[in-house]
């Protein structure tokens, strides 16, 4: 019997659990193919944008980053290769991914863990740098993602984040999601035979905040907007943001 992909519905992704519990299922079927697929649905413009993403990121010697949502650890390998000297910290709910990230590991500074973002385990003001690459969008619950990488960033650090972008606009909107679910559809039948595997993209942005909005629950939680480029016609967005640092009394 072929495994067909698990239920994309409102209630899975308006809840923490059930949105988490999906990521897990669609991201464990598509562990194998991901690398080619996403190379695919984005024109191989993919690899550009995570480039382009690292390179927003200020120098420094020996920061600690950390790459939530790390997936098979491209954008991982472009921090350890940006900071050779520093400790490069992957993060993922799918261990399906993560062992693909471990097999493609090159420099000895990555280290991987199977955790969700919104509870790293790490301690407050421990970090430098925060990468995510379609990471917030797919956030069990986006606040408590954001309030945690808040919380781990060290005063002063920075966070940079790719990902599909939702215009304010509900005709722009409308556009977008359906070519999504087209493009989506095309090629999760072509390797699953099932669309409604790479459907979930468009579907996961449905219920995220438009880019505006985004922008704002950044600065709710205490972040300072630093820049935003959008790529693909808008669909895609860099985005980068600091925890302020601790003023001096005075």
């Amino acid at each position: 019997m072929k495994r067909t992909a698990p239920l994309c519905s409102r209630q899975r992704l308006a809840n923490p659990e059930l949105k988490r519990a999906l990521n897990r299922e669609i991201f464990t079927t598509v562990a194998p193919h991901y690398q080619t697929i996403t190379s695919l649905l984005s024109f191989n413009r993919d690899r550009v944008w995570k480039k382009l993403l690292v390179q927003s990121l200020p120098p420094m010697a020996t920061p600690i980053c950390l790459d939530l949502a790390c997936g098979t650890g491209d954008i991982t390998r472009l921090l350890a290769d940006k900071y050779p000297d520093g400790r490069i910290i992957g993060m993922d709910i799918t261990e399906a991914m993560l062992e693909l990230a471990r097999r493609r590991q090159a420099p000895a500074a990555i280290e991987f863990h199977c955790r969700d973002m919104a509870q790293t385990g790490l301690e407050a003001d421990a970090v430098d740098i925060i990468t995510g690459g379609y990471a917030l969008r797919n956030a069990g619950d986006l606040p408590s993602a954001l309030a945690e990488i808040f919380r781990v960033l060290k005063p002063g650090g920075w966070a940079a984040f790719l990902d599909f972008s939702k215009p304010r606009s509900r005709i722009l909107q409308r556009l977008e999601s359906g070519l999504l679910t087209f493009w989506g559809g095309l090629w999760g039948w072509a390797f699953h035979r099932n669309p409604g595997i790479y459907t979930y993209i468009a579907q996961s942005l449905a219920q995220h905040p438009d880019r505006a909005r985004l922008h704002q629950l950044f600065r709710d939680q205490g972040f300072e907007i630093h820049s935003s480029s959008l790529h693909f016609f808008g669909v895609i967005e860099c985005l980068t943001v600091r925890k302020p640092a601790n003023r001096e009394p005075g």
